[in-house]
């Protein structure tokens, strides 16, 4: 019970994250908005680590060069695209796209690495792409024949891309996951400063704007990642894997409590992405993908699902 409530609480924070993101990028620029998240985020989460982790330093810092490039994908490169998106569609258009990344990241599991995943996970991924493509098309699917989607669109694909060829290239490091998380994050906070300087990405002055990053700093960056690792030390990170369907499921309620509207479209969208995760998780667990034996998941766990939350 206490590991549900954890990862019910670690997937409403994330599903916050699109929502008050969508809202921030109207008045900040992303990379504002990306480098103040992992800047305010990178000492509290390093903290975090030697507490709970209590990893060797010297250790971590060999691996500096994966840890570097991962940082450059899945903080950097992943955030800065998903913020972009969410300042041209809605944040449940985002997150619905964002739901199909176990499905892009088997794809590419079985390129790079010839895994073979059961028949039902390839099921899954078929219903995946058929959900993204109606969200994506607003159900006027003659849209691809015409290359005629948006940017928003084509940004919140460039950034499950991005992320799924991050998850693929984390599972091959042995890290603790908040430790590895807090380095990644430290790196792109150090990473982004020069840029930050130049183009005077300075701390919100509004209100509204200040709220906002506090909101993202402290429930998406440092909640989520704090429960979900401890609820990890209390089941499966493959049951854990499951609550990450809810991430749709609470930016939609969320949207409606906010009064927008919630079209026929994104309803079934969202229904055939969620069935396909369901599916391809199903695949893997009794004679999915398997890891190469040299590596083990940020969770000292034999499963990559840990590897699958967003951020």
């Amino acid at each position: 019970m206490r590991a549900a409530i954890y990862l019910t609480l670690a997937t409403l924070f994330w599903a916050g994250n699109f929502v008050v993101g969508h809202a921030a990028v109207e008045t900040m620029a992303p990379l504002q908005l990306t480098f103040w998240r992992w800047a305010l985020a990178a000492l509290p989460l390093l903290v975090l680590a030697q507490v709970i982790d209590r990893p060797d330093w010297r250790a971590v810092l060999r691996q500096w060069p994966l840890l570097l490039l991962l940082s450059c994908l899945g903080m950097t490169g992943y955030t800065l695209l998903l913020y972009s998106a969410l300042g041209h569609t809605s944040a449940l258009n985002a997150s619905l796209v964002t739901a199909a990344n176990p499905a892009l990241i088997l794809v590419l599991a079985v390129v790079l690495f010839r895994e073979r995943p059961a028949p039902a996970s390839w099921l899954g991924v078929a219903l995946g792409l058929a959900g993204v493509l109606l969200v994506l098309t607003g159900g006027e699917l003659h849209r691809l024949l015409t290359f005629s989607l948006k940017a928003g669109e084509l940004l919140i694909l460039a950034a499950i891309t991005v992320w799924a060829g991050y998850t693929v290239l984390a599972r091959r490091q042995s890290l603790p996951a908040i430790t590895s998380t807090a380095v990644q994050v430290a790196m792109a906070a150090v990473v982004l400063a020069p840029v930050a300087a130049a183009t005077g990405a300075g701390l919100p002055s509004a209100p509204a704007e200040a709220w906002s990053l506090a909101f993202i700093v402290v429930f998406p960056s440092l909640g989520s990642y704090l429960l979900w690792n401890l609820a990890l030390t209390r089941t499966s990170p493959a049951n854990a894997g499951n609550y990450l369907n809810l991430i749709a499921v609470f930016t939609a309620i969320i949207t409606v409590l906010l009064g927008r509207p919630i079209s026929v479209t994104q309803v079934l969208g969202g229904v055939l992405v969620i069935s396909g995760v369901f599916l391809t998780s199903a695949g893997q667990r009794p004679g999915g993908p398997q890891r190469p034996r040299s590596s083990k998941s940020t969770s000292s766990s034999p499963s990559p699902v840990a590897w699958l939350r967003p951020r």
